[in-house]
């Protein structure tokens, strides 16, 4: 699908606080106000040494000095509450839109990326969005406005002495223009490697089991270790670089104090200078000692933040699939869906060899077709390009006469049952899982669906039933019984079209003869087409197409194919290569 060209990455930084710029200001006018009442407290306290060196009266500049830090105080933590909230508002609405483009990639990206790199970018990269579009903002103004009118009163009091401080200042200006490219660089490094170790933690769980029963846990370990070790050096250099920062402008600001002491202190005892303007200064270069520190720190998460938009920005440019389209065909409720092939070419990227190479056939109105042929014939990539997870490469595939590519997707999916391979379930209840692709099922749609797929023993053992718990990818349940619950699922949305890839593959014989009658039954409303293995599964079917190396062979009855093509022939002698097995 098309989309907009990417956008610089402080100007995306910038549109995620956007939504929250009433409160951010607010928050951020609290902040400065809470500064402006702090840079008061230097004058505050020179008027309480002046009136102690008059010998006056000290509780009314005492009262005004206390005033100044309680309220300055006061003000600064509201400001800050607010901003920390708005923070965890952004994070809250990247991390929807994050969401959603996850969930809407197209296949062939999900298939060549990692889990855990797509993960550790929802919950760590946004995490530091939180801070930068904030506080991080926020302080970069509070900061430059403060340093600003620091400087000024600096002047008022004696500009011989600021100079002192405008050398300081440069040269943390310097500092940071070296040092924040190299915090940017790192922390992107330092979070790739964090998402590089999600992706091996999650290659372990994605097949705990085969990893316990191969042994293979410390070689597993060892990976991890390796991933958990880089992602900690890139982590060690974004805080040598962010010390760094904070060592030299802590050092600038206490050098640039000993100069002003060591000169003022020269000032005063020739007496060209008060000791209270001295005192003022010093107070005032100390305090100057925040908004720096806010302008380090705020640069600092910007780089953070910049470098956080960068990697999240890389999965919203991702293609995702397009639910719209042409109007197509219209939908006619009942009746079975006719899908056909024209010359279809596909491969998987560019640099790949074709998987099919001109494949033909039609599989129309109702009746059970079978796909059959030795593994890696294209089988399986049928049924990808029926669901358009992937798209031909050139020719045509119809259903009910028009280009699935014309077809919104929502269309196209809701004509279509499918069930997968490995039968896949969901973590949560089998009843979420059964209503998954139909949501508005009734409980008696269920029991249909469930006593179709022969489920009702599992529910009837299933602690809660229906509403049972299932486990992580359905670790209570036998492959089998996986298996019957994509059928039932699939069932449930009274499709035009089933796909079945080797649906009885992990059944035993009495189940697959249960299945096959609902395949059967099924077969005399809807168009029923089977990726088969077993000789059982395809006897009774209307149409076989025999599929070799991405090409279509023959298509005919059993009976025609035994007599008249010698793959098939081989094939079911061998029993289509499938012995039975149990659940």
């Amino acid at each position: 699908m098309l989309r907009a060209a990417p956008r610089a990455p402080l100007h995306r930084l910038l549109s995620h606080a956007r939504p929250h710029l009433r409160v951010l200001l607010v928050g951020g006018s609290l902040t400065l106000a809470g500064g402006a009442v702090g840079l008061a407290q230097p004058l505050a306290a020179r008027y309480v040494i002046d009136a102690l060196g008059a010998g006056g009266p000290l509780l009314a500049p005492v009262l005004l000095l206390a005033a100044a830090v309680v309220v300055g105080a006061l003000i600064g933590a509201l400001g800050s509450f607010l901003l920390e909230r708005t923070g965890q508002g952004v994070v809250l609405d990247v991390r929807r839109g994050l969401a959603g483009s996850l969930v809407r990639l197209r296949v062939a990206e999900v298939d060549r990326l990692t889990p855990g790199d797509l993960v550790a970018r929802l919950t760590a990269d946004t995490t530091l969005l939180r801070t930068v579009t904030t506080s991080g903002l926020t302080d970069l103004v509070t900061g430059a406005v403060l340093l600003v009118g620091g400087i000024a009163v600096m002047a008022v009091l004696d500009p011989v002495l600021l100079l002192v401080t405008l050398g300081m200042i440069l040269v943390v200006g310097v500092l940071m223009a070296l040092v924040l490219p190299r915090i940017g660089r790192a922390t992107q490094e330092a979070q790739a490697a964090l998402g590089a170790m999600g992706g091996r933690l999650e290659r372990v769980f994605g097949a705990f089991r085969t990893v316990k029963a191969s042994s293979a846990e410390d070689t597993e370990l060892a990976r991890l270790d390796e991933a958990a070790v880089d992602s900690w050096r890139k982590g060690v250099a974004v805080a040598g670089w962010s010390a760094l920062s904070g060592t030299f402008t802590g050092l600038a600001v206490n050098v640039a104090f000993l100069v002003v002491l060591a000169l003022g202190g020269g000032r005063v005892a020739a007496g060209t200078l008060e000791v209270s303007t001295l005192i003022a200064f010093l107070l005032l270069l100390f305090y100057l000692m925040q908004p720096i520190g806010m302008l380090v720190t705020s640069l600092t998460d910007l780089q953070a933040g910049l470098a956080a938009v960068r990697r999240i920005d890389e999965v919203a440019g991702l293609d995702r699939e397009d639910t719209g389209g042409a109007a197509g065909a219209p939908e006619v409720p009942g009746e079975p869906a006719s899908v056909v092939f024209e010359d279809v070419v596909f491969r998987y990227r560019p640099e790949l060899p074709p998987v099919h190479h001109g494949v033909s056939f039609a599989a129309s109105g109702a009746g059970l077709t079978a796909l059959v042929g030795p593994s890696g014939a294209g089988k399986t990539t049928v049924f990808s390009l029926i669901e358009r997870f992937y798209d031909a490469t050139s020719g045509r595939v119809l259903l009910d006469g028009t280009d699935v590519r014309d077809l919104p997707l929502r269309d196209l999916r809701a004509r279509i049952g499918y069930v997968e391979q490995d039968a896949p379930v969901l973590e949560g209840t089998l009843r979420e899982n059964l209503a998954l692709a139909a949501p508005d099922a009734t409980d008696a749609d269920l029991a249909e669906a469930v006593a179709r797929a022969r489920l009702t023993d599992l529910v009837s053992r299933l602690p809660g039933g229906l509403d049972g718990v299932i486990g992580h990818r359905g670790v209570t349940l036998s492959g089998g019984e996986r298996q019957r619950v994509a059928i039932a699922r699939a069932l449930l949305r009274r499709p035009r079209l089933l796909l079945m890839d080797e649906a009885t593959s992990q059944l035993d014989a009495a189940n697959e003869g249960a299945l096959k009658e609902v395949m059967m039954d099924a077969a005399r409303t809807t168009n029923v087409i089977v990726v088969a293995h077993r000789l059982s599964t395809v006897t009774g079917a209307d149409r076989i197409v025999v599929m070799d190396a991405g090409r279509v062979r023959a298509v005919g009855t059993h009976a025609e194919l035994l007599e008249g093509d010698d793959l098939y022939r081989g094939l079911a002698a061998g029993q289509l290569l499938a012995p039975a097995q149990g659940n």
